[in-house]
C-alpha cells in the first residue's frame, strides 16, 4: 500500500484508509470479533489510517476499534472527532472539546490521537468554530493529546472558508470526490495544495449509493441519484467490473488527495477493497460512466446550516418533491 504525506502535518498515511463508522452499526449488524480481525488484517495489508468519532454508533465504532487496535496503536495513524454525538446532538463548545477528547482516549485506549477533528462543521456557527472550538483543539494538541487538528464536513466551500480563517492541518470532506462529484477536486484540491494542508476524501462510494445494492434508507442522496446507481452498475458489469470496485479505484486515480477513506467492517471488505483501490479503470469503463450521468454529475443534498451550504463553486442541488423541505 503506497503511503502519502498527510499535508503538512509531519504525518505519513496509507493512501487507502480505514473507516471505522460501520463498526457502529451504520450499515448493519456488526460481529465484533470478525471486525477487529478486520482491522488488524487491514493494519497487515499496509492500511495504517484509522478514522472514527463519538457520533459513530453513539461511541460504540470507537470502544470496538479501540479494542481491535490492542497492542498494534503505535504501528497507525489514528483520527477521531468532537463536536457531533448523536443525529441532532452537536456541540462545538470548548469546554465539550475538551472532555470530548478525554472521553474518545479512554475508549480508543491511548493517550493521544493523531489527527482530531471538528464533525460535521456545516451544522455549527461559523464564529463559534473559529473563535471558539478550534482554538480549543489546539490546546488539545499543546497538551499533547492530539498531534494535529482539522475539519470535516460535506460543503466544500463552507470548508475552505473556514481554514481560510484558521489556521489547520487537515480537512476530511465526504461525497464530495468520487464518480458522481468533483466539488473537493474544484474547490479544496487547489488550495489545500497551496496551504499545505491534508486533504481526506471520505466515502468514495456515495455513502453507498456506487454499489449494486440500494443504498441505506437513510441516504440523504436526492431519489435521481438512487436512480441513476443502478444505470452505472449496469455499465460497469458490461465491463465485467463491479460499480463498487470500479469507484474505488476511479477515487484511488484521483490527484491531490492524500488519503481515500473507506468504511470496512469484515476481512473480506479489507481484501476487496485493497484490490479495488490499487487496480485502474479502463478509459473506455469511465467514458461510458460518464455519459450515464451525464447531467446529474456534481447534484448533491443540503446539510447544516443553509449559509453554510452555498457558496461559488458548490454543487448543484435537487430541489426536494412539491410538499417536502430542504
Amino acid at each position: 500500500m503506497q503511503a502519502q504525506d498527510l499535508g503538512r502535518s509531519g504525518l505519513r498515511v496509507s493512501r487507502l484508509a480505514f473507516g471505522a463508522a460501520p463498526l457502529g452499526g451504520a450499515y448493519g449488524s456488526v460481529d465484533s470479533d470478525e471486525a477487529a480481525r478486520a482491522v488488524r488484517l487491514a493494519i497487515d495489508r499496509g492500511i495504517n489510517f484509522f478514522d472514527c468519532s463519538p457520533y459513530y454508533g453513539e461511541t460504540l465504532a470507537e470502544a470496538r476499534l479501540g479494542l481491535a487496535l490492542d497492542g498494534r496503536r503505535d504501528e497507525v495513524v489514528l483520527m477521531t472527532k468532537c463536536g457531533r454525538y448523536r443525529e441532532d446532538d452537536f456541540d462545538f463548545s470548548r469546554a465539550r472539546v475538551l472532555t470530548s477528547i478525554d472521553e474518545s482516549l479512554r475508549r480508543l485506549r491511548t493517550d493521544h490521537v493523531d489527527v482530531f477533528l471538528v464533525h460535521d462543521v456545516e451544522f455549527g456557527d461559523v464564529e463559534q468554530i473559529v473563535h471558539e472550538t478550534l482554538p480549543a483543539m489546539r490546546d488539545v494538541v499543546a497538551a499533547g493529546k492530539a498531534r494535529a487538528i482539522g475539519i470535516s464536513g460535506l460543503p466544500v466551500t463552507h470548508l475552505r472558508a473556514i481554514a481560510e480563517r484558521f489556521p489547520i492541518d487537515v480537512i476530511l470532506t465526504y461525497c464530495r470526490a468520487n464518480l458522481l462529484d468533483h466539488g473537493a477536486l474544484r474547490v479544496l484540491v487547489p488550495f489545500c495544495s497551496a496551504h499545505g494542508i491534508g486533504l481526506v476524501n471520505a466515502s468514495p462510494l456515495h455513502m453507498g449509493v456506487l454499489r449494486a445494492a440500494p443504498a441505506p434508507a437513510w441516504h440523504p442522496a436526492p431519489p435521481a441519484i438512487h436512480a441513476l446507481a443502478q444505470q452505472l452498475d449496469d455499465v460497469c458489469r458490461s465491463f465485467g467490473r463491479a460499480l463498487s470496485d470500479v469507484a474505488l479505484s476511479y477515487a484511488g486515480q484521483l490527484e491531490g488527495i492524500d488519503a481515500t477513506l473507506c468504511g470496512m467492517l469484515t476481512r473480506a471488505e479489507v481484501e476487496a477493497n485493497v484490490s479495488a483501490f490499487e487496480s485502474r479503470c479502463e478509459a473506455q469503463l469511465l467514458e461510458a460512466l460518464r455519459a450515464a450521468i451525464g447531467d446529474l454529475a456534481d447534484f448533491t443534498w443540503l446539510q447544516g446550516r443553509p449559509e453554510n451550504s452555498r457558496g461559488a463553486g458548490e454543487a448543484k442541488y435537487i430541489p426536494p418533491p412539491r410538499g417536502e423541505s430542504a
